[in-house]
């Protein structure tokens, strides 16, 4: 599932989802990933369509189905792993506000998505410390 090869990488998503059906035949990985397009119905005909190709224009007001779903992927692993320290306390309060796991997630992915476009734009890593205050930042707006 790891690659840098832009098709690969959605087709696992693709594959992961075929195999929805056969869970004792899914990595821990693909496991995750199906709950994650479970969660995304309007995803659901593309991924039985094979279709892995096109691209996404948010200038056009298109979202990125494999981009969306991938930044939730990220977003779990870090909260599970607490990296960077703190955003799972952050996760647990914006989830109480929004109502889910999964709104909350919606709400951290703007977050997410500047400080990787900031990295790569810069070729450094993400700082963490702005990215965490961005997270911080969604908790005093939906506090407020």
């Amino acid at each position: 599932m790891y690659s840098s090869d832009r098709d690969q990488l959605r087709r696992g998503w693709v594959d992961a989802w075929h195999k929805r059906n056969q869970p004792e035949r899914c990595s821990p990985l693909e496991l995750q990933i199906i709950g994650i397009i479970q969660e995304h119905p309007e995803y659901h005909a593309l991924l039985e369509a094979g279709l892995t190709g096109g691209e996404y224009l948010p200038e056009m007001g298109e979202t990125n189905p494999f981009l969306h779903m991938s930044l939730h992927l990220a977003l779990r692993e870090q909260v599970t792993t607490d990296r960077p320290a703190g955003i799972a306390h952050i996760h647990r309060q914006l989830t109480l506000l929004h109502g889910s796991a999964h709104e909350a997630e919606h709400a951290m992915m703007d977050c997410l998505a500047e400080a990787l476009w900031q990295a790569q734009r810069s070729g450094q890593v993400p700082d963490e410390q702005v990215y965490l205050n961005c997270l911080k930042n969604l908790l005093k707006e939906k506090q407020t």
